[in-house]
């Protein structure tokens, strides 16, 4: 398989920092703030290689940076170390060094070739407009210009999706969770981008809510091999969905490996809690 993200390195710290803020944090020190600043360290060292069609999982309790690597990669903030390369594998192999990049780069990949479901809907879709205008949106950035075209693609996604055609003029703010999630997964869909992050997507949903947007993410990267990274506290959805995963706790990674495997004989005593608390 091609590899299509390769991170090394990747650090964020919230706050002013300090010289000792990668020595005094972590989980040895079993803190993520700096005694000496007061300083966040929310990821230290982060690094991870992602292949087409490929579903790795990061998994850890709150706090844990998770989330803070993927809005990272997605350009939501900058970090303060580190370097991401995003193989564009479909523009003739071309090679993003994702953080070097002036902020309209990053704009166009974050449009064109990534996707991001959030765990809040809020975060990623426009309540002011229709779940259809959600879809628009995004498709407006893309080489589609013709309405009728766009209200076809639009169309198409929710279908895929299994939200109700006859409902793609209404507010998201008049759906369910998952029926929300569910927009989200299409608007981020639309542009048909090589790379899809997901954070919690299942967070807060019934579980055969769960059910079926976890299914529905299988069916997508099965059909289109979409690669992705899953961010999640929840180890049954890290067992269905990712083939290989990052265990972090204190903004460090502390295992990563073969799914399976680190569920089913966990090395670290941090990993063998969580999968413990599971059973």
């Amino acid at each position: 398989m091609k590899k299509i993200l390769e991170v090394r390195g990747l650090s964020k710290i919230y706050g002013r920092g300090c010289p000792q803020c990668f020595d005094s944090t972590g989980p040895e020190a079993d803190t993520n703030i700096c005694p000496h600043c007061g300083s966040v360290v929310a990821a230290h060292n982060v690094s991870l290689d992602l292949h087409e069609g490929e579903i790795l999982g990061i998994m850890g309790e709150s706090g844990s940076g998770k989330s803070t690597v993927v809005k990272n990669l997605f350009f939501d903030e900058a970090p303060t170390a580190g370097e991401a390369i995003f193989f564009d594998n479909a523009q003739g192999a071309q090679q993003w060094d994702m953080f070097a990049l002036n902020a309209a780069r990053q704009r166009w990949l974050r449009n064109h070739r990534f996707g991001m479901v959030y765990q809040n809907p809020h975060l990623g879709l426009n309540f002011n407009v229709s779940a259809g205008g959600n879809i628009a949106e995004r498709l407006l950035m893309s080489d589609i210009s013709h309405y009728g075209d766009i209200r076809e693609r639009a169309r198409q996604l929710l279908a895929r999706t299994e939200v109700l055609i006859d409902r793609m003029d209404e507010s998201p703010k008049k759906f369910s969770g998952g029926m929300q999630q569910r927009v989200q997964i299409a608007k981020a869909l639309a542009t048909r981008p090589p790379l899809l992050y997901l954070d919690e997507v299942t967070t807060g949903l019934d579980l055969s809510v769960q059910a079926r947007i976890l299914d529905l993410i299988l069916e997508i990267q099965q059909e289109l091999r979409t690669a992705m990274i899953v961010v999640t506290h929840d180890l049954g959805v890290i067992r269905l969905l990712a083939g290989r995963t990052l265990v972090m706790k204190y903004g460090r990674v502390i295992e990563s490996g073969l799914t399976d495997q680190i569920l089913e004989d966990p090395q670290h005593a941090y990993t063998q809690r969580l999968v413990a608390s599971a059973l």
